[in-house]
């Protein structure tokens, strides 16, 4: 054990002092944050823009109405009153900017449409947004009707058609319940981790294969054994990913908790996360085992065969279920995902934060098939690693690898 902490130690010394780790380590949360934030740049050079001057030309006497109506939806227009007429509005137009001009008259009663003049620069949106002064003007309609206030409330009440569900619950006034963002939030934290260490992992592949290279291997192995080595070598990249998770969560979650009105810390730390931060990491030492036994089969990294392209790509093999598992989390493409070693730990942690109850013995068959795959992959990595650490010259074959199994 003394042996496979000074290997830990030694990777992580190693790869803190390379310059490629650390500008990885920093670009992943910045390129987030860059994304994240330019698009919120680009809109705020809008907010200093002079908000447009609204006239009215009222001839039914709603004008205090219309007032309050803007007021109370926020509008950034500047009302104000005006006596010009439709003639005089177009030439106006022409020395103003940001501007239009409201008439309103008899023709809100009489085919309910009435004329707005426009400026070039103003915002394409206007058009939509001065429907709320229709507002005022159907109440003023009402009461020349005649109509009790129940029969106005009905009329202006309308009709709305929304989906629903016979098991839909109830969301709250952000549209997303307390229990979802319990699930959601853990949900995508633990997936971040689960990403962070297995591509931090995958480079023990690379490892393992330059160490051969540069035929050091004899030397390291002569004052401990490969089993030591294999695990020191997991241990120290599973460090390294956690420190990489922690830059990111360092200067990533201070700007969401900043940007986004949602108490994020009060959903992250919840029982929830505990459960999925552990499928995480068997996630990990599964894909560790499997890239540091297939790493030792290589003379050189740059001459990987095909055989050792699709072990790489194995992490991504959840990716299949993905679509099948937002449609229909307790669905059978989802408790295969979840019982298939190379996809579980991904699926697993995507079901536990889509559903609202978890389907516990799907869940414990799935754990139980992670953890005795963790258990044989990493016996048969100890048997490649140990053999194929020593061999140079040309890439391990299946068929070899095979043999080494079976010795």
């Amino acid at each position: 054990m003394r042996n496979t902490k000074k290997v830990a130690k030694w990777e992580i010394k190693r790869n803190m002092k390379n310059k490629t780790f650390l500008i990885g380590l920093f670009i992943s949360p910045i390129l987030f944050l860059a994304f994240y934030l330019i698009p919120d740049l680009f809109n705020n050079s809008d907010e200093d823009a002079v908000s447009t001057t609204v006239f009215v030309n009222d001839q039914l006497g709603v004008y205090e109405n219309l007032e309050a109506t803007v007021q109370q939806a926020g509008a950034e227009w500047e009302l104000q009153p005006t006596d010009i007429s439709e003639e005089e509005a177009a030439g106006a137009l022409e020395s103003e900017e940001n501007s239009a001009y409201v008439f309103i008259d008899e023709r809100a009663f009489d085919g309910g449409v009435l004329p707005v003049y426009q400026s070039e620069e103003i915002s394409p949106d206007f058009i939509n947004e001065v429907q709320l002064l229709g507002a005022p003007l159907q109440a003023m309609q009402i009461e020349e009707l005649g109509l009790t206030p129940e029969e106005a409330s009905v009329i202006t009440q309308g009709v709305v058609f929304e989906e629903a569900s016979p098991d839909a619950s109830a969301e709250t006034e952000a549209g997303m319940d307390d229990a979802f963002l319990e699930r959601i939030v853990p949900g995508i934290f633990a997936a971040a981790v689960l990403l962070s260490i297995v591509f931090t992992g995958m480079a023990i592949f690379q490892s393992a294969s330059q160490e051969k290279k540069d035929k050091i291997a004899e030397i390291i192995l002569s004052s401990l054994t490969p089993g030591e080595l294999m695990q020191g070598k997991i241990i120290g990249y599973f460090v390294l990913g956690i420190i990489q998770v922690l830059v990111f969560i360092v200067l990533v979650l201070p700007v969401l908790v900043w940007k986004i009105d949602v108490p994020i810390l009060e959903y992250l730390f919840v029982p929830e996360l505990a459960l999925m931060l552990v499928i995480a990491v068997l996630g990990y030492l599964l894909f560790a085992a499997l890239f540091v036994g297939i790493g030792a089969t290589m003379a050189d990294i740059s001459t990987a065969g095909n055989f050792q392209g699709m072990i790489m790509m194995l992490p991504f093999a959840a990716l299949i279920f993905v679509g099948p598992v937002f449609n229909d989390p307790s669905g059978i493409w989802a408790q295969v995902g979840s019982y298939i070693p190379f996809t579980s730990p991904a699926i697993l942690i995507l079901r536990l934060s889509l559903l609202e109850e978890w389907p516990w013995i799907e869940i414990i068959i799935g754990l139980a098939i992670l953890i005795v795959s963790v258990w044989v992959f990493m016996k048969l990595a100890g048997k490649i690693f140990k053999i194929g650490i020593l061999m140079y010259g040309k890439n391990a074959t299946p068929g070899e690898i095979w043999k080494w199994i079976r010795a």
